[in-house]
């Protein structure tokens, strides 16, 4: 195993520095549903210990259009958008069921390698996200409420991605009763994988060429400033395609993978991290939650289940201003997150110790945090994404029906284990 890094996880990775008390947070991967059965049933094998992730307030914080809206603990707040008069009858959740979890039923099973085989479905893969909504009979309202939080996480925005990953990913969303993490870390996963592996990892060794052949394939690493060339029976490719589309990958490829490596777009993420003497939240009752329409997307405690008096907030950005993020220096962007946080907890430059951020663009071995589509690219590219070619395999989150998740990349190494001993 050819291993860039000089760790194990690829982007699950855990942030203990600079952090006190022994608090840590996430840079990649931070919930693990139970209906991901795969990532549970590794969990279990290794003996890890799951903490379920239960918020300590009820309800949940909007910051949209200058306004601070708690949300979920009864009643039905007056939103800053030009609702019908239906859609404010309804409110949040009525809305939501209305255009969104009304329109999940009959979609087949998302998880199968040739889905969607609908017509009915398939089609929305010809409109973006708010134009599905549009279709639903969203006013402009509802859609741009519907726009804040978790729909503005993905791509550059409900209105640049298809609206058939959107269903796809609400779809398999469904059915978890309890999110967990992994008590003291989400790398403990990955480094239990490499504890048994052993010496069979080979860190600090980029790839630099990988040549697909009828019998066998080619790989050329780096290692200590030299290449190597090493040949094998099957290779498993686990590159993200970002980062696969910079290397020297060929000849051999059929032109409509080539056009996958090539096209297949990856969310920027930025996330800025934010430790606190004192969790003044909950002192305050405030939840622990917040989506808004400022550059800091969402804002969340990600030490909900760690002891001691501090606690961190973490700023989580996607799109044109993670990217913009990304254009900063380290603490300019622990500046301009304290700047905009303080719009929903105004008590946290008093309390602010130190910080920490990570921008996916700026890592080398990643080009972005996860895969996503445009409108069209599901048709176009996703057949081709996790199909062999010739003794090369594919695997990662973009090569599964989760992209973005844990369950993603071991749901696509399952498949490429299972495509090789088929093949012997």
């Amino acid at each position: 195993m050819l291993e860039a890094r000089d760790r194990p996880g690829g982007r699950v990775h855990t942030l203990r520095e600079p952090f006190s008390d022994g608090l840590h947070t996430e840079e990649g991967a931070v919930f693990l549903p139970d209906n991901h059965e795969l990532t549970m049933g590794y969990c279990r094998e290794f003996g890890l210990p799951l903490v379920p992730v239960v918020e300590r307030a009820a309800g949940k914080l909007y910051h949209v259009r200058g306004r601070l809206i708690r949300f979920g603990r009864g009643g039905n707040p007056t939103w800053p958008f030009p609702l019908t008069d239906e859609e404010a009858q309804l409110g949040y959740s009525g809305i939501w069921k209305k255009y969104v979890g009304d329109a999940l039923h009959d979609l087949g099973d998302p998880s199968t390698p040739d889905w969607p085989t609908d017509p009915r479905v398939e089609r929305l893969d010809r409109m973006n996200g708010a134009e599905f909504l549009a279709a639903r009979g969203a006013s402009p309202g509802a859609i741009a409420l519907l726009g804040v939080g978790y729909f503005d996480l993905l791509g550059d925005g409900l209105e640049s991605y298809s609206a058939l990953l959107l269903v796809r990913d609400l779809a398999l969303s469904q059915t978890p009763h309890q999110t967990f993490s992994i008590k003291g870390g989400n790398d403990r996963l990955p480094r239990a994988f490499a504890s048994v592996l052993g010496h069979r990892i080979h860190y600090n060794s980029p790839v630099v060429q990988v040549t697909p052949g009828e019998r066998g394939a080619r790989v050329v690493v780096e290692r200590r400033g030299e290449h190597q060339t090493l040949t094998a029976d099957h290779v498993i490719v686990a590159i993200p395609f970002s980062v696969l589309r910079r290397l020297d990958v060929g000849p051999g490829l059929t032109p409509t993978k080539r056009q996958a490596i090539d096209e297949l777009p990856y969310t920027s993420v930025a996330r800025v991290y934010l430790q606190a003497n004192h969790r003044f939240w909950v002192d305050e009752e405030l939840p622990t939650s917040a989506s808004t329409d400022l550059p800091v997307k969402w804002i969340f405690e990600p030490t909900l289940n760690q002891p001691g008096p501090r606690g961190i907030l973490e700023c989580y950005t996607a799109g044109p201003p993670a990217r913009a993020m990304t254009n900063m220096a380290p603490q300019e962007r622990i500046d301009y997150a304290l700047s905009y946080v303080d719009h929903v907890y105004p008590e946290i430059r008093r309390h602010f110790e130190r910080g920490a951020s990570k921008c996916w663009d700026e890592d080398p071995w990643a080009r972005g945090a996860y895969a996503w589509f445009r409108p069209g690219q599901m048709r176009s590219l996703l057949p081709h994404i996790a199909r062999p070619e010739g003794r090369l395999h594919f695997a990662g989150e973009h090569a599964s029906a989760w992209p973005g998740w844990t369950q993603g990349a071991l749901a696509s190494g399952v498949r490429a284990a299972q495509e090789i001993l088929t093949a012997a």
